[in-house]
């Protein structure tokens, strides 16, 4: 019996998906959960085979959560309507063996379980030509300091309190900021924010 945990924000979606994956002879879900941290702590008490999750989740997103879990033995599925290069980037290194999108139908997805259960990894053909294609987005554009810079900015630091966390002056953060606009395109900081996070170049 494979024993599976699930993770979504949407209760509607996670008692269909509950419910779907219970009628397979093979598969019972032992667990659900309404955000990543949670199903953290399910798939640490209750040990299953996959853990099924989604990206956009409070508290704890699904990358995260997969990141915090990836010396368990419990096998991650990343399942999502995000087909973005920088996710995948991030749930691939994470050692993810599955990232699926939400239109797919559920026979995919038992089929998937079972071959990743088998010891193959399963991706989504569409998120594979994104990340590897012709169409694949471009490498993080902020130096590392740029980034500090942003990572602190979505904290919610203000100038002064960036400046005084890297030891540097108002005005020199102030600089960085507008680096940061212009290379990342964003017309404000929130933006900006919000880019790098999507794109996975986040390391928060």
């Amino acid at each position: 019996m494979i024993r599976i945990v699930l993770a979504e924000d949407q209760g509607m979606l996670l008692g269909a998906l509950g419910s779907l994956l219970s009628l397979e002879d093979d598969m019972e879900v032992v667990g659900s959960a309404r955000n990543g941290d949670e199903a953290v702590t399910l798939v640490q008490e209750l040990q299953p085979d996959i853990c099924i999750m989604d990206i956009e989740m409070p508290v704890l997103t699904g990358l995260e959560a997969a990141e915090k879990l990836h010396t368990e033995q419990c096998k991650i599925v990343i399942l999502t309507t995000f087909a973005r290069a920088g996710y995948f980037e991030r749930a691939r290194k994470a050692g993810v063996r599955g990232y699926l999108l939400k239109d797919s139908p559920i026979e995919e997805l038992v089929s998937s379980i079972r071959s990743i259960m088998s010891g193959r990894r399963i991706y989504a053909p569409e998120l594979v030509d994104i990340a590897y294609g012709d169409n694949r987005e471009i490498e993080n554009p902020l130096t590392d300091r740029e980034a500090e810079v942003l990572e602190l900015i979505a904290e919610g630091k203000t100038t002064k309190q960036i400046a005084s966390v890297l030891y540097l002056t108002p005005g020199t953060v102030r600089n960085y900021i507008s680096i940061i606009l212009d290379k990342m395109s964003a017309g404000n900081r929130i933006e900006a924010v919000k880019k790098f996070q999507e794109k996975g170049w986040s390391k928060r």
